[in-house]
């Protein structure tokens, strides 16, 4: 086992420590048309405008890397990759997280992106680790490994750890460093699986315990489909930081989110003083005085 690995990512001027050792590092997810239909209306036309303005409103509200995806149906996606990449680079210099499951437009941008970026994502599937791993390589970036494999998403914990560490095997095997690979457990909705949440973190303590690698989530998958969706994802959230979660993609404007990440890290022992969690509670004082 390793101890206390760090990814480090950039842009071209601003650089993002991942460790357990140091605060969650969030990664805002807004910038994706799946499932917003103003985001895809507005990308399918060449719009870019909603990118600028959620990059900017969530480093504003404390997301320390950006993810961006352009998978809009039937769109040339290297194409309308590079230009909302382009619009967020413009608008904010946060490392961000290339998000797409097409290989032709994660080289077009990584072959512009000034930086270190974070590759979301591969998984175990032969077909993901033949396409992915070798541009990742290529480009020195780091990758999202994701907990399945050609059998679909295990359901034990188990097994999902069998799948990263096949993910981190081959990673090597290329000459991708360990510390480069972040692992995702996979949190699926409780409203399907009610066991879906202590899965997750049972199996991020295990992946940890066996290889010490930071991990992520899309963290608001776990509430899919339930009501008071906040509530769950602030508690959830939490309780994945003690389990060793390090950078979760959620998103940082729902205030019981990005609250329960400033306490996590309180209660971890990564906020000396309780500078961060006094600053982000005067921050919103004032905004309740502003609006009030």
């Amino acid at each position: 086992m390793t101890v206390n690995l760090t990814t480090v990512l950039s842009s071209a001027t601003r650089q993002v420590v991942i460790s357990r050792d140091g605060p969650t590092v969030v990664i805002g997810e807004r910038i994706n048309p799946t499932g917003r239909k103003q985001v895809l209306a507005a990308f399918a036309a060449g719009d870019f405008e909603i990118a600028r303005t959620d990059a900017l409103a969530q480093v504003e509200a404390g997301a320390q890397m950006l993810d961006v995806n352009a998978g809009v149906p039937g769109a040339d996606e290297p194409v309308m990759l590079r230009q909302v990449m382009q619009t967020v680079m413009a608008a904010t210099d946060v490392p961000l997280c290339i998000d797409t499951a097409d290989p032709v437009a994660l080289a077009a941008a990584l072959s512009f992106y000034k930086g270190k970026a974070l590759v979301n994502s591969c998984n175990g599937e032969e077909r993901s680790l033949k396409a992915v791993l070798p541009i990742v390589k290529e480009y020195g970036a780091a990758v999202i490994g994701l907990c399945m494999d050609d059998d679909g998403i295990p359901e034990t914990p188990e097994a999902r750890l069998a799948v990263a560490g096949k993910i981190i095997e081959r990673a090597g095997k290329l000459g991708i460093p360990i510390e480069d690979v972040i692992i995702d457990p996979l949190a699926l909705t409780m409203g399907a699986d009610s066991h879906a949440g202590r899965i997750a973190m049972d199996t991020i303590e295990l992946i940890i315990k066996e290889f010490d690698v930071n991990i992520t989530m899309g963290a608001s998958n776990i509430s899919f489909g339930m009501p008071d969706r906040p509530y769950i994802n602030s508690a959830f959230i939490a309780m994945a930081i003690h389990a060793g979660m390090t950078c979760p993609i959620t998103n940082p404007l729902v205030t019981q989110v990005i609250t329960a990440v400033l306490a996590a890290d309180l209660a971890m022992g990564r906020d000396d003083y309780g500078m961060r969690w006094i600053k982000a509670f005067r921050k919103r004082q004032k905004a309740a005085g502003a609006a009030a």
